[in-house]
């Protein structure tokens, strides 16, 4: 009996411990057991932040602060939001169902804006580095021969994801190059990436702009060619910004702590990216909360630059909103100033000092 006793209480011991590892989830998500990063307190009670974003390796300053636990130090949880799109994103930030963005430039958002929401564009989330732009024109690679210059771009068909955007400003800028706008080629709406892919694949377009990491994707497959380095046609692009909406700047304790972790966090990726310090913990991390899993892919690929200081590109903005304004997408007549609020940034900055 005493022996069947033990058996039976080993059965039940062993039932219990495989219910707490599944009640726990996988321990590689829990954020890291780092030493105390920041000269300030936490929140007296803990925040939930919504942010928007596609968990793409440029949304950095989210993913590896989670990892890490920065925001968690600060008594933030921050709870993920996928959006299909930036008009979505720009919709719940009005309405206050979202509390940061990570989105790109657009008519929506700046018209938004216009109109007197409070949303700002608060931070860095991706910039092309010098000869190695991770966002780029690329031309089919049996085109190579034909497509030589920006001036024979001219009535071919280049696809992009989405009109009024990011998107278009930039192919503008590479059209412009060669005496050239949108109207001189045929435009392509292809809405995801992967599809511009399969449509390379398939010849029905001659090129088109692309983010990493399916540019690398497509020159592994032999379909597309990198062509000119964006430094050439469009060196003061800012492409992504971080967003805050209103509901998180009427809590300016919670935004900035959300700001210092983010900056921090981004300081990590350029450590491990432009330094090489502690490379393969940070690619685990993404590995893990990004999209791309490929761990090849992180070698290969061109990466994003992140301003370990945290600010947009002014003159980036500038451009952008010049460009929706000459075209008439614009309500009113927003200025950069008006549009970016450095604060969060410079109060980080006063904790974490000047990343050199």
């Amino acid at each position: 009996m005493k022996k069947g006793f033990l058996i039976f209480l080993a059965l039940v011991l062993s039932v219990v411990l495989v219910l707490a590892g599944c009640s726990t989830g996988t321990s590689s998500k829990e954020p890291e057991k780092l030493s105390s990063t920041f000269k300030m307190e936490p929140l007296e009670q803990k925040v939930t932040v919504t942010v928007g974003l596609k968990k793409v390796v440029s949304d950095a300053g989210i993913l590896i602060g989670m990892a890490r636990g920065y925001y968690q130090e600060l008594g933030i949880k921050i709870e993920p939001v996928q959006f299909n799109s930036g008009q979505e994103m720009i919709n719940q930030l009005a309405a206050k169902g979202l509390d940061v963005g990570c989105t790109v430039t657009s008519a929506a958002l700046f018209n938004a804006m216009g109109r007197g929401i409070p949303i700002k564009i608060v931070a860095d989330k991706g910039y092309n580095l010098p000869q190695k732009g991770y966002y780029r024109l690329v031309i089919r690679k049996d085109l190579v021969g034909e497509i030589k210059d920006y001036k024979d771009l001219k009535g071919r068909k280049i696809a992009i994801v989405g009109t009024a955007s990011l998107d278009e400003i930039c192919l503008d800028r590479v059209l412009n190059k060669g005496g050239l706008t949108t109207k001189e080629v045929d435009l392509q709406i292809i809405r995801s990436f992967p599809d511009i892919i399969a449509a390379f694949a398939n010849k029905s377009i001659d090129a088109a702009m692309v983010i990493e990491p399916f540019v690398t994707q497509g020159v592994e497959k032999g379909l597309i060619d990198r062509w000119k380095d964006p430094v050439e046609y469009d060196p003061d692009a800012q492409i992504a910004i971080l967003v805050f909406g209103p509901s998180i700047t009427e809590k300016p304790e919670v935004a900035k702590r959300f700001m210092l972790a983010y900056v921090k966090a981004l300081r990590d990726y350029n450590d491990a990216f432009i330094k090489g310090k502690d490379r393969e913990r940070i690619i685990s991390i993404l590995m893990e909360y990004s999209t791309v899993k490929d761990r090849l892919l992180y070698e290969k690929m061109y990466p994003v630059g992140l301003n370990p200081n945290g600010y947009v590109k002014r003159i980036g903005i500038e451009k952008d909103l010049a460009w929706y304004k000459n075209r008439g997408l614009l309500e009113s007549d927003v200025k950069a100033e008006e549009v970016i609020d450095n604060s969060y940034v410079d109060f980080a900055l006063t904790k974490l000092g000047i990343y050199e």
